[in-house]
């Protein structure tokens, strides 16, 4: 099959890649972690050296999602309004200005309602690809840096919410009283553990520097404190949802990130169904091929 079409989800810290031929169907991967912050400065040297790497053939469109749209990006593109239904993403493509012919942007989503906003920029694509196999409306989880659920109905983006998890687990890891605790392996005691304290909805702050003195002071085991960390933040969300439909929830992400949320998830008695994210990538390049 002659490929087609470059499909890049090219966040924040990681970088993944897709060519695709007639109908999305994957011919080659690659994934590095050239996100937007490493690449800052040199995205189009970043790009070919991709392109060289994935052997695509000059002159094959490319198509970019994540935070290379965004302010910190390569090129700024407005986000567009929530009533956009997700099937248009492929007329609102944005061509890239500085870079190669045949190259565009996926603008992301932003939600205003009672004075807040929120904002998402590549699961849009995603939930595209997730419409394209077949899902259809109701509640989505994307787990990762900034965890989203997004509820989907008449194929647009009716709710939005995100979370800092991701991030905030990373950087507990990385430095802070915490950090030694948190060189264990997982641990489903420790998982369930973390998730039943977040239904209790305690003060989050208070919860994290309670896991240190849980184990310090000998009422845990120091080696589930990764585990216990981790269900206490993404117990944090599943808490803060208690009346939606606890039957359609459906994962869209990483096998070992919603295999975590799934487990999370039914221990709070929400039945989970996974989606994978890169077959959910691939099958909305196939409806953005289709537009070109």
């Amino acid at each position: 099959m002659v490929a087609a079409l470059l499909g890049i989800d090219w966040g924040t810290s990681n970088r993944r890649a897709w060519l695709v031929g007639a109908g999305g169907v994957c011919l080659r991967r690659y994934a590095d972690e050239e996100g937007a912050l490493a690449a800052r400065g040199r995205y189009a040297a970043s790009l070919q050296a991709l392109c060289r790497a994935m052997q695509v053939a000059d002159g094959t469109p490319i198509v970019m999602s994540g935070a290379i749209g965004s302010a910190q990006g390569w090129q700024e593109v407005a986000y567009l309004d929530c009533s956009v239904p997700l099937e248009r993403l492929p007329q609102s493509l944005v061509p890239l200005r500085d870079g190669p012919a045949a190259c565009f942007l996926v603008p992301g989503y932003c939600q205003l309602a009672g004075g807040e906003a929120d904002v998402m920029r590549g699961e849009e694509t995603q939930l595209l690809g997730a419409l394209a196999l077949g899902h259809g409306d109701g509640w989505y989880v994307l787990p990762g840096t900034h965890s989203k659920w997004v509820l989907l109905g008449d194929g647009c983006v009716r709710h939005l919410v995100s979370y800092l998890t991701g991030e905030l687990f990373a950087l507990l890891r990385q430095g802070g009283t915490l950090a030694p605790l948190m060189m264990g392996g997982h641990s489903g005691q420790g998982l369930l553990a973390g998730a039943l304290r977040a239904t209790q909805k305690p003060v989050l702050t208070q919860a994290l520097f309670a896991a240190r003195a849980r184990a310090v002071a000998g009422l845990a085991d120091p080696q589930q404190t990764y585990s216990y960390v981790s269900g206490l933040l993404v117990g944090t969300e599943f808490a803060a949802r208690p009346q939606m439909d606890k039957h359609c929830l459906q994962l869209l992400g990483a096998p070992e990130l919603c295999a975590t949320y799934a487990s999370v998830g039914a221990a709070l008695g929400f039945n989970c169904s996974w989606i994978d994210a890169a077959q959910a990538h691939c099958a909305a390049l196939g409806r953005f091929l289709e537009q070109m």
